[in-house]
């Protein structure tokens, strides 16, 4: 029987985050921030509302999420000119390693889980699953 697509999305990402907890358990990354230094990696000093809406996480939750990272030492948020509504958050040296850590993991798992993969068929399969996203975002924007 042949699986459904969801299904089959679904069961790759569980996969593909089980992967990645094995890998990093000894680092005591909670669900959730390593989307965060990943993204901050790439975007230090963005403000919470860039991080939330990248990171598809609730302002409410990535505000809890945050303050555990801060707490831990991963990163630091800054206000720019005192203005609170516009708070900056930027990775701290630990958190700088534990994202660059997280790269080389990301890159490890991947390759996993496209072996066998030709690279057109790998550049393909990376295109379809942005041609999903883009249509989930304009469903889920449409109700």
């Amino acid at each position: 029987m042949k699986e459904s697509l969801h299904y089959l999305l679904m069961s790759d990402h569980l996969m593909f985050q089980k992967a990645l907890v094995s890998r990093v358990k000894d680092t005591g990354l909670t669900p959730g921030q390593p989307k965060i230094l990943d993204y901050l990696l790439n975007h230090d000093g963005a403000i919470q509302k860039d991080i939330a809406v990248f990171c598809h996480i609730e302002p409410a939750s990535l505000t809890v999420i945050l303050s555990g990272m801060e707490n831990k030492g991963y990163i630091k948020r800054q206000t720019d000119n005192g203005n609170r509504r516009s708070l900056h958050v930027y990775l701290t040296d630990t958190g700088r390693a534990y994202a660059n850590r997280l790269q080389q993991e990301f890159l490890q798992i991947e390759s996993c889980a496209l072996d066998g993969f030709s690279a057109s068929e790998s550049q393909q399969f990376h295109d379809f699953l942005g041609r999903i996203y883009e249509n989930m975002m304009k469903e889920g924007n449409s109700k």
